[in-house]
């Protein structure tokens, strides 16, 4: 490309409003989300490999070309109008509207660079090698992904999209969700009403990965999904198109149960999904807390991140996380400590500098009997912690209006 258009000026223009360094390297979700704060569409003259602006063997990062500044705007002649033909006096029937011609007014693909940032520290545990195999053959094969909560499942999705540098929509279920949610329908825009995409046809047009997060807590009106999950693409009756899925498209679905409920009454709102939507999955993955290593590994990356050095601290709380799922799984506790939730207790030790306060704030949710039981095997543990309660009289003003 040796020369920019008028259009792809103003692109260019929207990306150099958001990064004024000019940095030599951007990725692909920071070009198309700075065109599209401006409400540009995605500057695909760069993001398109033919004109070589990709780093070479890096599929993620462009280099931006900003010699092309110093040339004039390419113009274009305006085409002199047809000459009228002489027809007859018959009367033609109306061209008719075919479903390609519907735009995408709201188009999330479009506007917002669709590929996930990698978590940093992540470790790769469970099922994520099985996840990545499935998404990097590019087959559609939907996968389900079920297993208690704050053990990584969609965190792990997440990871395999960013590091295959694949796109990912995710839609979070919850019982209101209906076609018009996912499929699309007509909003009221400038006085008139138009039709716009939802997200399952975004990730259908654009061959990403459609996450539906918390799926057993939908109705059945998430059933017009069947021919979707089916690989058809499905009919948009409401403007008449047909719309097939681009080649990578593929569902994953997470969920706290299997779609058959819960007895415990720890998953309050999970529905009983229909078989037949159950049945289109091709497998389910049963995903568990890490191990005591992964995620002790887990842990003492987070407090990297948080550049705090924790001593012991990673490994005294994945012990105390254990013994309690042991007695959980034996059926002498209704409460859990998640993966997720010692990763709450690493971000509030960050922040107050105590064990003890860390852990009693991030527990305090219990009811006072478990958080009891909780505090007292976490002070059996890790003998060296303060054992007195943390409570709002610690914190008191002296005259100065100073903690002391």
């Amino acid at each position: 490309m040796k020369q920019l258009t008028a259009k792809n000026r103003k692109s260019f223009d929207a990306i150099l409003a958001e990064y004024p360094d000019r940095p030599e390297t951007l990725r692909r979700s920071e070009l198309t989300k700075a065109c599209a704060i401006h409400g540009f569409p995605p500057p695909d003259w760069i993001l398109s490999y033919k004109n070589g602006f990709n780093v070479e063997g890096d599929t993620g990062n462009f280099r931006v070309p900003y010699e092309l500044l110093e040339v004039p705007v390419a113009t274009t002649r305006k085409k002199a109008a047809p000459k009228k033909q002489v027809t007859s006096k018959k009367k033609t029937a109306p061209k008719k509207v075919v479903a390609d011609d519907v735009p995408s007014t709201d188009s999330v693909a479009s506007q917002f660079g669709l590929v996930p940032e990698p978590t940093k520290g992540f470790v790769k545990h469970g099922h994520y090698k099985d996840i990545e195999q499935v998404v990097k053959s590019g087959l559609f094969y939907p996968l389900f992904i079920t297993g208690l909560s704050g053990n990584g499942k969609t965190l792990s999705v997440e990871n395999v999209c960013a590091n295959l540098n694949r796109s990912l929509i995710r839609v979070n279920v919850t019982i209101e969700t209906d076609e018009d949610d996912l499929l699309g329908g007509f909003r009221l825009e400038d006085g008139s009403t138009k039709f716009h995409k939802g997200p399952v046809v975004e990730a259908l047009e654009t061959g990403s990965i459609l996450l539906l997060d918390e799926v057993d807590l939908a109705s059945n009106k998430i059933l017009c999904l069947q021919p979707v999950l089916e690989g058809k693409g499905v009919y948009l009756k409401k403007i008449n198109q047909w719309v097939r899925p681009k080649a990578g498209f593929n569902i994953i679905a997470t969920a706290n149960t299997k779609g058959k409920g819960s007895d415990t009454g720890s998953f309050v709102g999970t529905n009983i999904l229909n078989e037949a939507f159950l049945e289109r999955f091709a497998v389910t993955f049963e995903q568990e807390y890490p191990p005591i290593t992964t995620e002790v590994k887990i842990l003492n990356n987070e407090f990297e991140s948080l550049g705090v050095d924790a001593g012991d601290f990673s490994n005294k709380l994945v012990d105390w996380a254990d013994a309690i799922r042991k007695t959980y799984y034996d059926g002498g506790a209704d409460e859990i400590i998640s993966t997720r939730r010692l990763v709450h207790i690493a971000n509030a030790y960050a922040i107050f500098g105590s064990r003890k306060k860390a852990v009693d704030l991030c527990i305090a949710r219990f009811d006072d009997e478990t958080k009891i039981s909780f505090t007292e095997l976490y002070e059996k543990i890790d003998i060296e912690v303060d054992s007195s309660p943390i409570t709002s009289d610690d914190q008191t003003l002296d005259d100065n209006n100073s903690w002391f």
